[in-house]
C-alpha cells in the first residue's frame, strides 16, 4: 500500500483534541479546517516559566538520492515514546514543493509513520511558504521600483534575488526590465528556490514579530555608488514584509497517524540553507512535551552541523541526545555498490560503507560532544547476516544500535529505540561548537571543513576572496556563524566522491552575507540555490480525480 493510501485510510482526530493532549485550549488555535491549526503567540507567554522537555535530534549518514527515511524515523520515535507513556511531541520542517514535484517526493514520513493530513502538508499547508515567497518578491519589486523612480539611494549593484518554491533551473539567471519603458534599466537577475531565501531563514530564526521586523529591515539588498550596503529598511520595506508574514510566523499544529501532536513550521533546505525548523516551534514544543523529537536535513555533516552551530547557538538550546539514521542500502551505496545493487547482499561494500557512518558518529561524539545512538531503518529485503555484521562493528566502538520497522509498524516498530533514547537522555553532555563566532570568516569555514568534513584545507575563488574583503570592509565578518552550502551526498564538495579516501580540499566559489538572518552563506562546489527537475519528475505521476482525491504523492 502506498503512503498516500495509508494516510487517507487513517482515522484522524480533530485538531482541537490533539491540542488538548498538550494542554492547548481551542481559543489559542487558529483553525485551518478539522486537522490543521496555527498556535497563538499567547501560548508562548503562558508557558514561559515551564521547564523544558528533553530535546532529541534525528540526523543521518550521507543519503542516497532518495533519502534514508530520517523523517519517518523521527515520527516513529515520537509515536514509540508515546506508547511508553513519555509525553512526546514532534517539531519538524515544512515540505518544499520543489522535492514534492521533483525527485525526493514529500516530506511527511512514510508507511505507518506519517504526519497528516499528508496531501495538505506536502502541498500548500497553511500558506507559510507562499507568504515567504510573497515577502521576498515584494522586496524585489520595491528595489526595482525605487531604481525606476529615480534611484534616490544611488543603488549601483543589486544582490537580492527573486524566489519561487519550485525546481526551475531556467530561472537561475534571467534578464529583467526589458519592457523598453522610460527609466526602465535592464539588468541581470535570478531566482532562488523559496526555501533558500533569506526570508525563510529569518522567519525560522526570529524570536517574535518585533525581531522578525528588525531582521527583515537589516537585509542587505545591494550596494550604492560608494560601495556601501543598502538595506531593506532604507526602502521602508520591512513593515509590509512583516505584515505578509504575520500569520506565517506562528507554528502549525498537526498530528501523526497515531495521534501524536506534531508542530511543523519553517522549511529551509539543509544543503543550501540551515536545514531545521523554526526556533519558535522548537521552543514551544519543549514547553509542551517531556520529549521533543526534531530533525536536521540530510546528513549530519550538513543538517546536524548547522543545527548545532547555528540554531542551537542562537536559541541557546542543546540536544539531550542525537539519533543517527542509516540504512543498509545507503551504507553499501557509500561502499561502492551501484544503485541497482544496494538491495543485494554485499558484505564487502557494507564494510567499506560503514566508514561513512563511523565518521558521522565520531563527529557527533568527539567533536560536538553528543550522546549518539544509531537507528537502522530496516527494509524487508535486508539481510540478517549484514545486520549482525553492522551490530558487531558498532559494538566494537561501544555505540548503541536499534533496529526499526516504523514504516510497517508505526510506533510499535520503534519501541526499542524509544526505550534506549529515554535512558540515553538522562546523561546529557555539554555541546561543543566547531568555531568561535569571533573567528574570521576563513577560520570558521576552515574549522568546519577540517573538523567535520575531513578536508585538508579550503580554496577560494577570486570572487569569494573579493566578497570576503567586502564583508570585512563593512564590519560584518565577526559575530555571525557560517552556513556552508554543499552537496549532501559526500563529506567533500564533490557528489561523486562517496568514499572520501584520498585527500581533498573544500572549494568555496561564493560568499553571501545574510545580514537579516545573521549568518554568512558560503557556496562550496557546484551547489545551486535553485535546483532543477530530474528527467522524469515526480510531477508526472501526480494527479487528481473527479472526487478531489489526490494520487501520486509519495
Amino acid at each position: 500500500m502506498e503512503d498516500i493510501e495509508i494516510a487517507r485510510k487513517a482515522k484522524l482526530e480533530n485538531i482541537s483534541d490533539i491540542a488538548k493532549k498538550v494542554k492547548i485550549k481551542e481559543d489559542d488555535l487558529e483553525l485551518y479546517g478539522k486537522y490543521k491549526a496555527k498556535i497563538s503567540p499567547k501560548v508562548f507567554n503562558k508557558l514561559k516559566e515551564k521547564k523544558n522537555g528533553k530535546l532529541i535530534l534525528v540526523t543521518a549518514i550521507n543519503p542516497t538520492p532518495l533519502g534514508e527515511g530520517k523523517t519517518t524515523v523521527a515520527i516513529g520515535l515520537a509515536d514509540g515514546l508515546n506508547r511508553l507513556n513519555k509525553n512526546a511531541i514532534l517539531a519538524l520542517r515544512e515540505p518544499s514543493l520543489g522535492p514534492v514535484f521533483g525527485i525526493k517526493g514529500g516530506a511527511t514520513g512514510g508507511g505507518y509513520a506519517q504526519v497528516a493530513p499528508m496531501e495538505d502538508i506536502n502541498l500548500h499547508f497553511t500558506g507559510d511558504i507562499h507568504a515567504i515567497t510573497a515577502a521576498n518578491n515584494l522586496l524585489a519589486a520595491m528595489i526595482d521600483n525605487h531604481i525606476f523612480s529615480g534611484n534616490e539611494l544611488k543603488i549601483k549593484r543589486v544582490i537580492w534575488k527573486r524566489c519561487l518554491d519550485l525546481n526551475d533551473r531556467a530561472l537561475r539567471k534571467v534578464e529583467i526590465g526589458l519592457s523598453n519603458e522610460k527609466n526602465m534599466t535592464p539588468r541581470m537577475d535570478g531566482f532562488d528556490i523559496t526555501v533558500a531565501s533569506e526570508v525563510m531563514a529569518i522567519l525560522c530564526l526570529s524570536e517574535d514579530l518585533s525581531d522578525l521586523k528588525r531582521r527583515l529591515g537589516n537585509i542587505i539588498i545591494g550596494y550604492n555608488e560608494d560601495d556601501k550596503p543598502v538595506f531593506a529598511k532604507d526602502l521602508k520595506a520591512e513593515g509590509a514584509m512583516a505584515v505578509l508574514l504575520k500569520d506565517a510566523i506562528n507554528p502549525n499544529l498537526v498530528q501523526t497517524l497515531e495521534g501524536t501532536p506534531a508542530i511543523i513550521h519553517g522549511g529551509p533546505f539543509a544543503n543550501i540553507a540551515h536545514g531545521c525548523n523554526s526556533i519558535r516551534a522548537t521552543r514551544l514544543a519543549l514547553k509542551l512535551g517531556d520529549y521533543v523529537i526534531t530533525e536536521a536535513g540530510f546528513g549530519a555533516d550538513l543538517g546536524a552541523e548547522k543545527f548545532l552551530d547555528i540554531k542551537c547557538r542562537k536559541a541557546e538550546l542543546e540536544p539531550d541526545c542525537v539519533v543517527c539514521v542509516a540504512t543498509l542500502k545507503a551504507l553499501k551505496y557509500h561502499g561502492g555498490a551501484k544503485k541497482e545493487e544496494v538491495k543485494e547482499k554485499n558484505i564487502n561494500a557494507l564494510e567499506i560503507g560503514i566508514k561513512n557512518l563511523l565518521r558521522h558518529i565520531d563527529n557527533l561524539q568527539n567533536k560536538f560532544n553528543q550522546n549518539v545512538i544509531v537507528a537502522i531503518n530496516r527494509y524487508k529485503e535486508d539481510d540478517l547476516e549484514e545486520i549482525e555484521f553492522l551490530e558487531k562493528k558498532l559494538k566494537e566502538i561501544n555505540v548503541e544500535i536499534s533496529l526499526l520497522d516504523v514504516w510497517a509498524k508505526g510506533g510499535e516498530g520503534a519501541i526499542d529505540l524509544a526505550d534506549k533514547v529515554s535512558k540515553l537522555v538522562q546523561n546529557k553532555t555539554e555541546l561543543k561548537y566547531m568555531y568561535d563566532l569571533n573567528d574570521s570568516i576563513k577560520d570558521k569555514i576552515e574549522k568546519v571543513a577540517k573538523k567535520v568534513y575531513g578536508a585538508i584545507g579550503v580554496t577560494y575563488s577570486e570572487e569569494a576572496e573579493k566578497q570576503i574583503k567586502e564583508i570585512e570592509t563593512i564590519g560584518l565578518d565577526k559575530g555571525f556563524p557560517v552556513c556552508i552550502a554543499k552537496t549532501q551526498y559526500s563529506f567533500s564538495d564533490d557528489p561523486k566522491n562517496l568514499l572520501c579516501e584520498n585527500e581533498y580540499n573544500i572549494h568555496i566559489k561564493e560568499i553571501i552575507i545574510k545580514n537579516g538572518a545573521e549568518f554568512i552563506v558560503t557556496i562550496a562546489g557546484k551547489i545551486m540555490t535553485m535546483p532543477g527537475l530530474p528527467k522524469v519528475p515526480a510531477a508526472e505521476k501526480i494527479t487528481i480525480d473527479n472526487d478531489g482525491i489526490v494520487e501520486g504523492i509519495f
